[in-house]
Order: C-alpha cells, then structure tokens, then sequence
C-alpha cells in the first residue's frame, strides 16, 4: 500500500474484531510515526498504549462515569471553539446526523444516541486502545507537530492493515486516565485512538464523511506565469 491509499483508506473505524495487535506491531507503527516532524526537532509527544486487563479496567471506570447523572467533568483544553462559528458547525452537524441516520437513530432519541456515545469508552471493541499526552508547558506549535505525528501513526498503520479511530470522547476524563496510566498530572490529554482491525461487516464502519473540494479551500498564484 502506497501513501495514497493509505490516505483515501483511512477512517475513523467504529467497530472492530477482536484478534489481538502485539505489542512488537504497535511498537513498529510508534517506530514510524516517531519520524514525524517537529519544531526544532523538540518531539512532544508522549504515548500510554493499553490492552488486555489494564484497558479493561479503564473501560470500566470510564463507562461508570460516562454513564452516570453526574455532571461532564471539565476539560483541559476545547477542542471545538465555543460557539463553533459557521460553515464548521454545519459541517459538525452534519457528520453527527448522517452517522445517527446511517444507523437509524432518529433525532431526540436521547437513549440510542446516548448508547452509540458510550460505545467511544470501549474503543469500539478494539483490542488496543491508546492515550497521548503533551506536556502542558509547550505553546500551540508543539500542538501542530503533534498532528503530524498522529496523522503518521494512522497512516503507518493502514499501510499494516490496521485501522484507527482517533477520539477527543475521552478529554474530560483525562484525570481517572491519567491516574490509571500513571502520567504526570501536569500532562494534558490531547486524545484517545482505537486501534485494530476493522470489522468489514459491521454496518456502521460503512459511513464515510466527506470532503470540501480543493476549489473550495486553495488558491493558486503564480502558476503557468512566464519565467
């Protein structure tokens, strides 16, 4: 598999059998991703993987909080602005009604959209379930390097065969996460990312979203001018 493949391939996978990925395999792709690059060559990354007993347990705590009528802890940082200005809130709205609508959950049934969320705290039947963190003294630069080195993880990991679903679910429980994995409380989560390999007939990894044409973000100037 080329780059380009690896590119129009990957997806947010939502449901995943559960043979086992070894440690040596994750270790590979974390391998390759730590080739990513960064600022002054500064690497802020910081990965916690998990499988077996130990994600278990995490599940567990995780799902109990998620499920409980206690208020959503609050996170370390926002992902989304607030109040999402226009045409990204539509586009939001968009990508979580077609997936409600792609399994049939109809708007205000609290119950099955509450139970779709809460399969994001079982890394959607994954066998591997990973945590990343940044120290919370690096400024927003180290923030984009660190994009580069998920975007590397989840394209290695299509070129092996796996698949990836990255998660910003898990941000307000980065404490019970943090405790769990035994990081430094003065990291900040920057998400969660299922790994393994995709369940081919599970109905909602069917659901693609889609793109904005290149005309639509890009210009060009220069292009074709005599030299």
């Amino acid at each position: 598999m080329n780059v380009t493949q690896a590119l129009l391939t990957r997806q947010s996978a939502r449901a995943f059998l559960p043979t086992p990925v070894p440690q040596s395999e994750v270790a590979a792709l974390l391998d390759l991703a730590r080739w990513a690059p960064s600022g002054s060559n500064i690497q802020p990354w910081r990965v916690h993987t998990l499988t077996g007993e130990p994600m278990r347990a995490l599940i567990a705590t995780v799902t109990a909080a998620a499920s409980s009528d206690a208020p959503l802890p609050e996170q370390e940082y926002l992902y989304y602005a607030s109040p999402l200005p226009e045409p990204y809130l539509a586009r939001r709205r968009a990508n979580g009604w077609g997936l409600y609508g792609h399994l049939g959950i109809v708007k205000g049934d609290r119950v099955a959209s509450g139970r779709e969320a809460l399969r994001n705290f079982s890394f959607f039947g994954a066998p591997v379930g990973l945590f990343f963190f940044i120290d919370t003294a690096l400024a927003q630069g180290s923030w984009l390097d660190y994009g580069t080195f998920l975007q590397s993880f989840m394209l290695a990991a299509r070129e092996r065969g796996l698949h990836t679903c990255p998660q910003a679910a898990w941000l307000p429980y980065h404490a019970a996460i943090k405790a769990h994995c035994g990081v430094d409380p003065q990291a900040t989560l920057v998400c969660g990312m299922a790994l393994g390999h995709i369940d081919p007939a599970a109905h909602v990894n069917a659901f693609r979203t889609p793109r904005e044409p290149v005309a639509a973000f890009a210009t060009y100037a220069g292009f074709g001018a005599g030299r």
